[in-house]
């Protein structure tokens, strides 16, 4: 799915955002451009100056759960392979179902509990805490995890249990531990990762800059005639070359921009369309997630444009509406009023904005902090969140402009330099 691509343009300030206002008035032909001339050959990675989470500020957010578990009064919480794992124990774990699961208890060091044949490669990746129990191909790995909390001193009490750990893992502890009691652990896992660290926010910011310049490598490579996967594989393999891990590039063009998440419907360019394009990476571990849109190869309508300039006065009230202190539902609000009073919706009806206005981010690129209406989460510094409320017209178009934000103490500052004009799209 990858394109040989050479002679990108360098991806710096004035000069490139020169380029890329005369790639979006004028476009070359398919017989003017020849194969193997995109974007992408001369990129070089971002991430040099890259400072990856230590295992201070690991084992601090252990020491912050235990504080939440002792505080709920729960004995221990249960985390399955993925992102909660990593956030607290620095370990990438792929989920089989062959249980390894890390064990947080409300006192006492982090415990582990894996498949035999795989306690060398967990050892190796152990940073916080030691033990290891290991359970043999023909045992339970229930029954391990039984004895593990025995031995841990919990006989007794609740036990948290991560919103991700899969039930059959679930289900194979309770049976073997009928004397304990289970609850969700996100009481747990949610205050300590909403709240990101001057490092997550940091990684954050590079993961940002790299999708922007992956997006302007896919404007500047977009010619007549393409497929929206061939735009998406220059934007992907750019977010590669440029140091990130990524994780999307959604490229949708003309009626299927109407649909937030694309069509199946096969799709190539054409002078005149909207483009939108939804991408993301990752930087050790933490996300991006921009989202612009753009006329190709020709002046826009007067719809075009009016939709366009409508999204982006939502998208700057919902922004205005994040306050430290204010409810998260608020961004909606006001984001949604905008796109209402122009006479779209009312709520999610179409044409206008069928879902939430942005959605907490951080290790995961969905994570706590929506908003959506009901969402009572109030703003504090440290919180990280997009800001994206599409405008869907079902048969013509959509438009969407998504940046994330992160609270400080002084109001939220913006991740990405948003659009100045459907031109312009990165300032």
């Amino acid at each position: 799915m990858r394109l040989k691509r050479r002679d990108f343009l360098q991806l710096s300030t004035v000069s490139a955002a020169t380029v890329l206002v005369a790639g979006l008035q004028s476009c070359k032909s398919d017989t003017e451009k020849t194969a193997g001339t995109y974007a992408s050959d001369s990129l070089q990675p971002m991430t040099k100056d890259v400072v990856p989470i230590s295992a201070k500020e690991r084992q601090e957010r252990v020491a912050k759960a235990q504080h939440l578990l002792a505080e709920q009064k729960m004995q221990a919480l249960v985390l399955d392979a993925g992102t909660s794992l990593l956030y607290f124990t620095g370990i990438s774990w792929g989920q089989s179902e062959r249980p390894m699961v890390a064990v947080i208890p409300a006192k006492g060091e982090v415990f582990y509990i894996c498949p035999g044949f795989e306690e060398s490669r967990l050892r190796e990746r152990i940073t916080i805490g030691k033990d290891v129990y290991a359970w043999q191909e023909d045992e339970s790995p229930y029954a391990l995890i039984a004895s593990a909390f025995k031995k841990a001193g919990i006989e007794s009490g609740t036990i948290g249990m991560e919103e991700r750990l899969r039930f059959f893992i679930f289900d194979g502890i309770r049976k073997q531990t009928p004397h304990l009691s289970y609850a969700s652990g996100d009481s747990v896992t949610m205050p300590c990762r909403l709240i990101k660290s001057p490092a997550e926010i940091a990684l954050m910011q590079k993961a940002s800059d790299i999708t922007v310049a992956a997006i302007q490598a896919g404007i500047s490579s977009l010619r007549e005639g393409m497929s929206q996967q061939e735009v998406a594989s220059i934007v992907s393999e750019a977010q590669t070359k440029l140091g990130g891990v990524s994780d999307f590039a959604l490229i949708l063009f003309g009626e299927s921009s109407a649909m937030p998440h694309g069509s199946i419907k096969p799709k190539t360019l054409k002078k005149g369309d909207i483009v939108l394009m939804d991408c993301g990476c990752s930087v050790e571990s933490y996300t991006s997630d921009i989202t612009r849109t753009i006329v190709f190869g020709a002046q826009p309508t007067k719809r075009q444009l009016d939709i366009w300039t409508l999204e982006q006065k939502a998208q700057a009230a919902g922004f205005a509406a994040a306050k430290n202190g204010m409810a998260c539902e608020l961004v909606d609000a006001a984001a949604r009023k905008v796109i209402t009073d122009a006479g779209f919706g009312p709520g999610y009806q179409l044409p206008g904005l069928p879902h939430r206005t942005g959605h907490g981010i951080g290790a995961d690129v969905h994570e706590w902090g929506n908003m959506v209406k009901g969402n009572k989460q109030l703003f504090e510094p440290g919180m990280c969140f997009s800001i994206e409320p599409t405008i869907s017209i079902p048969g013509e178009f959509g438009v969407r402009l998504e940046d994330c934000a992160y609270m400080t103490a002084d109001g939220p500052k913006w991740f990405s330099k948003t659009a100045v004009s459907i031109n312009q799209p990165f300032g």
